[in-house]
């Protein structure tokens, strides 16, 4: 079996979230590290990227599989999921010569709840 470890530096999963706007004020640090998120998911390539390993059998894929969907050569590729594993939303995994990454599901989500309004009180 081979040991699972990331191909890149990424974030901790547990610093990938901020209070939700609609609570409180980010501080200078969020801001930060949540425009870096949303820089990176503000790239058409690498939403398709992400849809495409969210509905990939098992939740992974090989950068070698990632390239003919997305119609863009593998150094290409290859730097959109890096931004992207920068970022905290993927991971990757070497396997031989390969890199299979998979969506963090926890750091998405993150991202989102502190996207979300307020619930209105009723």
């Amino acid at each position: 079996m081979v040991a699972r470890r990331p191909a890149l530096t990424v974030l901790d999963p547990a610093v990938v979230c901020c209070t939700p706007l609609a609570e409180a004020p980010l501080s200078q640090s969020e801001a930060t590290d949540m425009a870096r998120r949303l820089k990176a998911l503000a790239d058409p390539a690498r939403l398709r990227l992400l849809s495409i390993l969210l509905a990939a059998p098992g939740g992974e894929a090989c950068t070698c599989d990632l390239t003919e969907p997305l119609g863009l050569s593998q150094p290409t590729v290859s730097h959109h999921l890096k931004k992207l594993a920068e970022s905290g939303l993927v991971t990757g995994e070497r396997r031989g010569v390969w890199t299979y990454y998979r969506v963090d599901r926890d750091a998405l989500s993150a991202a989102a709840r502190m996207l979300e309004p307020a619930s209105s009180p009723l």
